[in-house]
């Protein structure tokens, strides 16, 4: 890859060899990195593992680590920050703390910290110029805070508020070991020179390396992996989404223009591509709802999605479930199965349902889910094959073995491009496709034991209790 000149869009990276799907186009480390507030305790502030019985740093008392190993490898990283937060006797919030952490390793560092990076962090853009009020005035309060936890900085305001600008514009989010929850936030200057299309040729995936090692001096360093979604022609531009494809171009450029300061001009904004499948209503017979009552349904779907939403976050899923079923049951004759509002409660259901283990129900919502992100996603786009694991998982959970490993394996292809073999989601995905070949080997030798073999599992029953000698027998030899 090599920068260039991109016009309005400022500078951007473009290769200088052809690229296949799934092939990595750079890896690279953060310049500095910290783990969310909320989960401050929960994650190892060295490897960015999620686990239970993390060591506290014993004079901060703020950082938790895996074990020495880590805490040792990540001292360079947390010294300063660790004097900081007990003189200031609390550790204030990330952005503060990120800055801080980006600052310390410039004045260390410089801006420039290995020769495969193509620029430094104090050139990448601020646009703290471009910023609403209500943003202004957090990042005053952002300065201040900054300014008490680290009175002794010799920067000014300025340059501090530089700072805090490339992060509020250039910061990405980190997640977990499996790549679930976002855990964190981190600064990566190779991944700011690529810019924004909503039908990117690329991804974006956080590989933590080896982080599976009982024994962590294996681990290796957080990194973010660049890989092509399609084959790229040489001297191609590359581009990532800076925001999910999953909203119409007009919310797309809304945010897009809020959050990074820029006018999106990309393909799929300028013609509005798609856009009419994210609100499409159901046809039939070539018989269409009239547009009062698609506007009828819209509004009582976006009142529904709010009720959910306080519902879930309140922790009543009995509740999301009943007001999911109420407004499907009320989308059904009106939507199309593209919706963007019938997508969103597809989704809900079929997660809170398999949280409750309600498989069947969850399963039907989760297959009608992927049909919908497959007409309207890129074919290797990271949410399709997430999603469509989740549903392989939710059929198989749900004794629908057939369909739950057809789903599995397409995730599984679809995830060896976006994430790549040795991502440990891949991995976990390929041992379920392996044992979801296994039991369809066996549900089509005997469907009987199969399924008499997965009551007694469900149930916790010991299988001689399920399975007769003659079922074992029978299992043991295919049947013409």
């Amino acid at each position: 890859m090599t920068v260039f000149d991109a016009g309005e869009k400022g500078r951007g990276l473009r290769t200088t060899k052809d690229l296949w799907a799934g092939e990595v186009v750079f890896a690279e480390p953060s310049f500095a990195a910290v783990v969310f507030d909320s989960l401050s305790q929960q994650v190892c502030h060295s490897c960015f593992r999620r686990q239970a019985n993390l060591h506290r740093c014993a004079q901060c008392k703020f950082a938790h680590y895996c074990d020495r190993t880590c805490q040792t490898a990540c001292w360079d990283e947390h010294k300063q920050e660790c004097a900081a937060i007990k003189k200031y006797e609390k550790a204030p919030n990330e952005n503060v703390r990120l800055s801080a952490r980006v600052l310390w390793r410039i004045q260390k560092d410089t801006g420039i910290v290995s020769d495969g990076q193509l620029t430094s962090v104090d050139q990448l853009e601020d646009h703290v110029a471009d910023m609403l009020a209500d943003d202004f005035k957090e990042l005053k309060i952002d300065i201040q805070n900054f300014l008490d936890y680290c009175p002794k900085t010799r920067h000014g305001k300025e340059y501090i508020a530089h700072i805090f600008g490339i992060i509020k514009c250039n910061g990405f989010t980190l997640s977990d070991q499996r790549g679930l929850q976002a855990v964190g936030v981190g600064l990566f200057p190779n991944l700011c020179l690529v810019n924004h299309d909503c039908w990117p040729n690329c991804t974006v995936i956080l590989n933590h390396g080896n982080q599976s090692a009982l024994n962590t001096a294996y681990h290796s360093k957080r990194r973010i992996e660049l890989r092509a979604l399609s084959k790229i022609a040489e001297n191609d531009e590359l581009t990532v989404g800076y925001v999910d494809f999953l909203n119409v171009s007009t919310d797309r450029q809304r945010a897009l223009k809020h959050q990074y300061h820029f006018d999106c001009t990309c393909k799929s904004c300028s013609e509005h591509l798609k856009d009419d499948l994210k609100m499409a209503a159901k046809e039939t017979d070539r018989n269409k709802p009239s547009d009062e009552l698609v506007k009828e349904v819209q509004e009582f779907s976006l009142e529904c999605l709010a009720k959910v939403e306080a519902a879930r976050t309140a922790g009543d899923f009995h509740e999301v479930v009943k007001l999911c079923r109420e407004c499907l049951d009320k989308q059904e004759p009106v939507l199309g199965n593209t919706h963007l509002y019938h997508l969103r409660l597809l989704s809900t259901a079929s997660e809170v349902l398999s949280y409750l283990q309600f498989f069947s129900e969850a399963a039907e919502y989760a297959g009608r889910l992927v049909e919908g992100y497959m007409k309207l996603y890129h074919p290797n786009n990271a949410y399709l094959g997430m999603a469509t694991m989740r549903a392989g998982v939710t059929h198989w959970h749900a004794g629908l073995i057939k369909v739950g490993h057809e789903m599995i394996c397409k995730a599984y292809a679809i995830l060896m491009v976006t994430h790549g073999p040795n991502h440990a989601i891949t991995k976990d995905l390929e041992s379920m496709r392996m044992q979801t070949e296994m039991e369809l080997r066996m549900f089509k030798q005997n469907e009987h034991v199969y399924h008499s073999m997965r009551e007694a599992a469900l149930q916790n029953k010991p299988m001689a209790e399920a399975i007769s000698v003659d079922n074992i027998k029978a299992l043991s030899h295919k049947h013409l």
